[in-house]
């Protein structure tokens, strides 16, 4: 086998034994190989904040024309949301900033080698719906600008959309050094775009919002709290794949910092671009932004950079979010080089359908395929966090999680069971699917692993360890 010695977060080198194959992208980061600094982490989560498919959450608030939220419980929900996401985002990272793990060796601890199989993919493949999803909404914007360029005679959004996944592929090769600079940049021209959007609704259609969200009559019941949920589940992929991005950033900074590093960057972001959403469908009535924001602009030229803008930010979001994390997975799973598996991530992203999910007749559907994802990814992040935090006292062998004969090989029945009976309970009521997930799948673990499966081996290191 082959040896690597790495360094982890405080500085003691622990010798690391790697099945062969093993791609370099799931070995343990060392404090050389981490090149996110602070600013650039915080422009990556703006970045991904500010991206069409989460405008298209905000859009769903007007469903035939009528508001389920008025703008004060839209807020509210949003605030409780963010709040909540970046409390969970801080939690589960602090794995994968210590040791430089990926995710999916970070579910070995919880899950076991096998049964990090299940819980993998229900990460990697909404990921993968969503990349497909958003490419299609920048396939669109890019159909506009097309449009626009040759007056008219092209106009093939099908093209476009195979054309922008294309280019996805190639800029994904590069990993986190091509994300860190589209980013950058994306972050900074996609606020503007949305600040000269904003002025432009509240100067020239404030009537039609004013009467259609901001003075109806909406509800602090079901769908206020439903809305948390969506906009919580929209995010449980991200959070809880914390570690993939953590692992990135550069060492010595507190817990409360970088809690900070997600708490600023995402409610500016996100919390700005559901105001939109929700204001552009009140004002158009479309819920594809990327047909409602040229149809509230006259000036082609201007309609031109907007959808230049809406590209890029397409772009900018499934680099961060829908590639890297069920690329680590293929790679795991099949152990394909990082580039071979990003290439199939972006394949697989063609074959999602996309164009089904954002019609105007399925703004709501697409919020029940968030929250039946997230009825999953609950139940998985309570668990990491619970065994964590709760029986490991933060304290785990590194070395422990590369060995496919160690501690951690097969599968720990009582997180695959708790995973079940959580998501169990979450469809009960889908509305609020992510919080009973998580909150049943958390007691349901603790309860598992001290009442049964006496003498289990993933009860070493833990507080139950006899």
């Amino acid at each position: 086998m082959a040896q690597a010695s790495i360094k982890s977060y405080d500085t003691n080198e622990t010798e690391i034994q790697f099945d062969p194959g093993m791609d370099d992208s799931l070995k343990p980061k060392t404090d050389a190989g981490r090149t996110v600094g602070p600013l650039a982490y915080m422009f990556m989560w703006i970045g991904d904040g500010v991206n069409l498919g989460n405008m298209t959450l905000g859009a769903s608030i007007i469903v035939a024309g009528m508001a389920t939220l008025n703008i004060f419980q839209t807020i509210a929900a949003a605030i409780v949301a963010i709040g909540i996401i970046s409390t969970i985002f801080a939690l589960n990272d602090r794995l994968g900033y210590r040791e430089g793990v990926p995710y999916v060796v970070q579910l070995r601890m919880s899950f076991g080698i096998k049964g990090t199989v299940i819980s993998s993919l229900l990460r990697a493949i909404p990921a993968i719906v969503w990349y497909g999803v958003q490419s299609w909404i920048g396939g669109t914007a890019l159909n506009e600008i097309m449009k626009i360029v040759t007056g008219g005679t092209f106009d093939h959004v099908a093209i476009c959309f195979v054309a922008l996944q294309l280019v996805q592929i190639v800029l994904s090769m590069f990993g986190f050094h091509a994300v860190k600079w589209v980013e950058t940049l994306a972050s900074v021209v996609i606020m503007l775009a949305l600040v000269y959007v904003f002025g432009i609704l509240l100067t020239s259609h404030s009537t039609a919002i004013a009467e259609n969200w901001v003075h109806a009559k909406g509800s602090w019941g079901l769908p206020f709290f439903g809305m948390i949920m969506v906009l919580l589940g929209n995010y449980a992929g991200i959070f809880v794949s914390a570690a993939d991005y953590s692992r990135e950033l550069k060492t010595g900074m507190s817990d409360a910092k970088r809690g900070s590093l997600y708490f600023m960057p995402i409610t500016v972001a996100y919390g700005f671009v559901i105001i939109i959403g929700a204001m552009l469908a009140a004002a158009t009535g479309i819920t594809n932004p990327a047909k409602a924001i040229p149809s509230v602009i006259d000036n082609s030229f201007i309609s031109l950079g907007v959808s230049a803008f809406i590209v890029i930010g397409v772009v900018a979001t499934n680099m961060v979010a829908n590639i890297i994390p069920p690329a680590y997975v293929i790679t795991l799973l099949t152990k394909l080089k990082y580039k071979a598996s990003v290439t199939v991530t972006g394949l697989l992203a063609l074959c999602a359908f996309p164009w089904v999910l954002v019609q105007e007749s399925s703004a709501k559907g697409l919020n029940v395929f968030i929250l039946t994802y997230s009825a999953f990814l609950g139940p998985i992040v309570s668990i990491l966090l619970v065994d964590y935090y709760i029986l490991r006292k933060q304290k785990v062998n590194v070395a422990d999680l590369y060995k496919a004969d160690g501690p951690f090989a097969g599968f720990n029945p009582a997180a695959v069971i708790a995973m079940l009976i959580g998501a169990g309970a979450a469809f009960i009521e889908v509305d609020l699917a992510w919080i009973i997930g998580l909150v049943v799948a958390g007691i349901a673990y603790i309860l598992l692993n001290k009442f049964a499966f006496k003498g289990s081996k993933f009860k070493e290191g833990t507080i139950f360890e006899k």
